[in-house]
């Protein structure tokens, strides 16, 4: 079987908006360098798409036009290495996944231990944010939530009262473990992030986690989150001007 067969053959088993490059046919081809050139007349005939050099995926039509690939499938490869975790989708990539905001950006924010300078595929952006916890996939979903306290305030398309009502709940739905690892990572985070985290958690001034934070924090810093007493019975404990 021909090469541009033999891809075309593996392509069509692929799910819509899946993204490929020639290295995912190896195995299946003779030769990588001909995969690439099979892949770029594809593209160039249309049935495939180009994302970016090298990168390509199946299209998905829709009355207005053909559907980017989703952020998870454009940026994957920058998101692991060799078997371990690397980066993980946060920021404005998931305050709608968390239901923070309903709005849907072009731009793809990634959590690294090592940033690198942005960049562009297809249609998204892609920028990099230092994360100076250390990234598993356990940590991965509690590192987002707390990036989203962090950046509460750019959350688009919200009001500060109802940003914090519902981080509030993401809070109480994890686990008693779960709370306490988020106070542990909430030590590499600004002291602001800290202070909110603390009256988010509702906890009694004595209890363990609010001790922990408490102590982490200047006691003669105030911390601006317009709005956020109105619905934080706790704000002023944590110097939260309102």
């Amino acid at each position: 079987m021909k090469t541009t067969d033999t891809i075309a053959s593996s392509i069509n088993r692929f799910a819509k908006g899946y993204v490929f490059t020639a290295s995912s046919f190896k195995g299946e081809v003779k030769s990588l360098d001909a995969a690439r050139k099979a892949l770029s007349r594809m593209a160039d005939s249309g049935k495939i798409v180009r994302l970016s050099k090298g990168r390509f995926y199946k299209p998905e039509s829709s009355p207005f036009g053909v559907l980017p690939p989703g952020p998870d499938e454009v940026v994957k490869d920058l998101l692991e290495s060799r078997g371990r975790m690397t980066g993980y989708l946060t920021g404005l990539s998931v305050y709608n996944t968390l239901k923070l905001s309903t709005q849907v950006g072009r731009v793809i924010q990634i959590g690294r231990n090592e940033v690198r300078p942005s960049l562009r595929r297809g249609v998204y952006r892609i920028v990099f944010l230092k994360q100076k916890n250390r990234i598993t996939p356990e940590n991965i979903p509690l590192l987002q939530l707390l990036d989203c306290i962090r950046t509460v305030k750019k959350i688009p398309g919200t009001s500060m009262e109802d940003a914090c009502v519902r981080l509030r709940a993401l809070v109480a739905e994890r686990t008693e473990d779960d709370r306490r690892i988020l106070v542990r990572l909430a030590m590499k985070y600004p002291p602001s992030t800290r202070a909110l985290l603390g009256a988010l958690l509702g906890e009694p001034a004595g209890g363990e986690r609010s001790v922990r934070l408490m102590e982490s924090l200047n006691p003669l810093t105030t911390y601006c989150f317009p709005g956020a007493g109105r619905v934080l019975k706790d704000a002023d404990v944590w110097r939260i001007r309102v």
